[in-house]
């Protein structure tokens, strides 16, 4: 099941770059490919994904399990913040969640960079509703480890 979808075409060194690690990740990444996540866009700084809120994502209430849009947020901002082709990992974050979310909906994870500074980055995920409506913000630290995720030249 190929859920790559990058929605750039060509595009500067930089964008091809972060491209060719959003297909690298992805193709490992077990979880997100598990759970239908669809990596939509990636460029320097930037991921895009949806998810489709199945009947096994619901929880006791009825309602998508906060776990599971954490999940959304969580590897959007793993593909944002290995877009630049430095291994980089979570050091911390968080979530607000602010609206339920039902079954059948879709969600979008929107991460943006808002600081890259030396090994260390700060990145927001806004999730929304298929209305568009936001239903969780994530902030999430990231530190760069050594290593590239796709080999250099």
């Amino acid at each position: 099941m190929s859920a790559f979808h990058p929605t750039l075409a060509g595009g500067t060194d930089a964008e091809r770059l972060a491209q060719a690690a959003g297909k690298a990740m992805y193709s490992v990444d077990r979880c997100s490919q598990w759970l239908g996540l669809q990596l939509q866009e990636i460029r320097p700084g930037y991921a895009r994904m949806t998810m489709e809120v199945r009947d096994d994502f619901l929880n006791g209430h009825n309602i998508c399990h906060g776990g599971l849009i954490f999940t959304l947020a969580d590897s959007t901002f793993a593909f944002a913040c290995n877009s630049h082709n430095i291994n980089t990992v979570a050091a911390g974050c968080a979530i607000e969640f602010l609206k339920p979310v039902h079954r059948g909906d879709t969600l979008t994870a929107e991460a943006t960079e808002q600081v890259l500074s030396g090994r260390h980055g700060v990145y927001d995920i806004r999730v929304t509703n298929r209305a568009g409506e936001t239903v969780a913000m994530f902030r999430g630290k990231s530190a760069q480890i050594k290593g590239h995720v796709v080999p250099v030249e």
